[in-house]
């Protein structure tokens, strides 16, 4: 044994005391580095290194996985909060821009459908005939349609047109969640162009069918004026009273009171 190996053993001695606390989840057992020569000590220590470093790139390896993972999900919760957003932006400017078109605001409750049958004239009894507009062709998709559709009243000012989507619309997606707003407009939009009876029919729509919609106040309060217009103010009270009891709480209740005021 050479004279530079003291050195070298004491420095083994010390790395087998640092190494002693990890032996025991190596795969060679720390029991048999005492036992033996020094070259059989030292290759069982090698063995216990070199799993603990097999061990730590492992840990290392699934942590670094883990956390690409961790970014990858919020990068997908980031990207799904920005479209929910937007979605609720995009809902919020169609409902003010419906609002300001029809200078009235909404509310929803139940059990209005006699009201509005018994106010509205026997035209409301049958469908307005289809507009002469050509209707667009169906995507297939009931909220590109509808947004289509809105698109044309809100953005392109092509009334005709929209009537004409809307009431595909209607038709091709009878279980839409967008009926009683498809209904809606196309109340407003015939009320626009003068055509209060087929007005009526289609706000009747959304009383009688969609009762629970956030429509449903403020179209049976443009039944009742409609009624009003139309010279029928018996009807008219009588809607406007349905107004007020049905939904005591909406801005188309206190609309509703301030017309019957001025009766």
């Amino acid at each position: 044994m050479s004279s530079n190996f003291r050195p070298h053993l004491l420095s083994l001695s010390l790395l087998i005391g640092v190494a002693a606390p990890w032996a025991a989840t190596a795969q060679a057992p720390i029991s048999n580095a005492g036992s033996g020569s020094v070259e059989d000590r030292v290759i069982q220590l090698e063995r216990i290194s070199n799993a603990h470093g097999q061990l730590l790139t492992q840990l290392q390896q699934q942590l670094s996985e883990s956390q690409r993972d961790i970014d990858s999900l919020r990068g997908q919760i980031q990207e799904s909060q920005y479209q929910l957003t937007q979605v609720v932006e995009r809902q919020k400017q169609i409902y003010q821009q419906m609002d300001t078109l029809s200078q009235s605001s909404s509310a929803g409750q139940n059990s209005a459908a006699g009201a509005a049958a018994g106010a509205v004239t026997a035209n409301t009894d049958s469908a307005p005939a289809q507009s002469g507009a050509a209707a667009p062709a169906g995507s297939g998709d009931a909220n590109t349609d509808y947004n289509s559709a809105v698109a044309l009243v809100l953005e392109k000012k092509q009334y005709d047109q929209a009537i004409s989507a809307f009431q595909a619309f209607v038709k091709r997606y009878p279980d839409s969640t967008y009926q009683p707003n498809a209904n809606y407009w196309l109340g407003q939009l015939n009320y626009n162009k003068g055509k209060k009876d087929d007005a009526a029919y289609y706000f009747a729509l959304v009383v009688k069918n969609y009762p629970k919609s956030p429509k449903s106040a403020e179209a049976l309060f443009k039944v009742g004026v409609i009624m009003q217009e139309k010279g029928q103010t018996d009807k008219a009270k009588a809607v406007y009273q349905q107004v007020i009891k049905l939904y005591p709480s909406s801005t188309s209740a206190k609309q509703a009171q301030s017309k019957l005021n001025a009766l």
